[in-house]
């Protein structure tokens, strides 16, 4: 009998090009040998760069798929992506109260990188002010930062200390992510964990398309902390894989141009 891998939970959307969403989570739980357990939270018609429609779940099927997988499986860190609307926020929150002992990596989706919406305002609202206390670490990016804060980050000094002021409004560590930020060749992402601002830099890696990366992100974080890691070596583990699946990205020809997608079992995976 093999042993048991560590158990880790997604709540999210699902995503019909596979790249983003339910299906880039549960891939990048098993690419770290995680056993990936789900819950969906609404349905999604998206190609990279383009959302043509979504269906959230209904709020009580997704409460019944939370409830299910916490009754059979020891969870042992979950993770939030797409959660469509204030019903399904509700729901979430509910869920993390009761299971306090999970370890939560909060994806604040709000937006698409096609800049579609996919969390509503009373959504935005529910989760600020229930949600993201609830969780291990928050890792937004720079649209979703702006609106967490209530307003905009101009400077790398109001970059760097956003990860700091968003901590103190939600009580929770945050790791707000640099590639909108920085049109450098050298990106750097700011965590507050512990009482401490922490610089991660990686090199820019120029793709053809990047949907997906904030999934994969979280999900790496989420698969670390399950293995038991700190949350510091997690937040760093999570980037150096997302960098690996960018640097080994698929390509195929379509209609005389390329399309792209993540790489989610890179080479140099542990």
């Amino acid at each position: 009998m093999h042993k048991a891998p560590p158990v880790a939970l997604t709540i999210a959307g699902s995503d019909s090009s596979s790249g983003a969403g339910m299906q880039a989570d549960l891939k990048t739980f098993a690419a770290h040998r995680i056993y990936g357990v789900n819950a969906l939270t609404a349905t999604v018609a998206e190609v990279p760069g383009e959302v043509a429609r979504f269906d959230a779940t209904d709020a009580t099927l997704l409460g019944h798929q939370l409830n299910s997988v916490a009754s059979h499986f020891s969870i042992g860190a979950a993770k939030t992506g797409m959660l469509a609307n204030g019903e399904n926020v509700d729901i979430t929150i509910e869920f993390a109260q009761k299971h306090p002992g999970i370890p939560f990596v909060i994806d604040p989706v709000i937006f698409a990188t096609a800049e579609s919406r996919l969390l509503s305002n009373e959504g935005v609202e529910k989760m600020k002010a229930g949600l993201l206390s609830l969780a291990e670490i928050v890792t937004p990016n720079l649209p979703e930062a702006e609106a967490l804060l209530g307003r905009s980050i101009r400077t790398r000094e109001e970059f760097i200390a956003a990860p700091r002021q968003l901590s103190e409004s939600y009580g929770c560590s945050f790791l707000v992510k640099g590639g909108h930020f920085e049109e450098k060749e050298l990106i750097t992402d700011y965590a507050w964990i512990d009482g401490e601002t922490i610089p991660y830099s990686h090199p820019r890696i120029n793709v053809a398309d990047t949907h997906g990366t904030g999934c994969t992100l979280s999900a790496a974080i989420c698969a670390n902390l399950a293995i038991g890691i700190s949350l510091r070596e997690a937040v760093a583990a999570g980037i150096s894989y997302l960098s690996r699946c960018l640097s080994q990205q698929y390509q195929w020809p379509n209609n005389g141009d390329m399309i792209a997608a993540l790489n989610h079992f890179p080479d140099g995976v542990d």
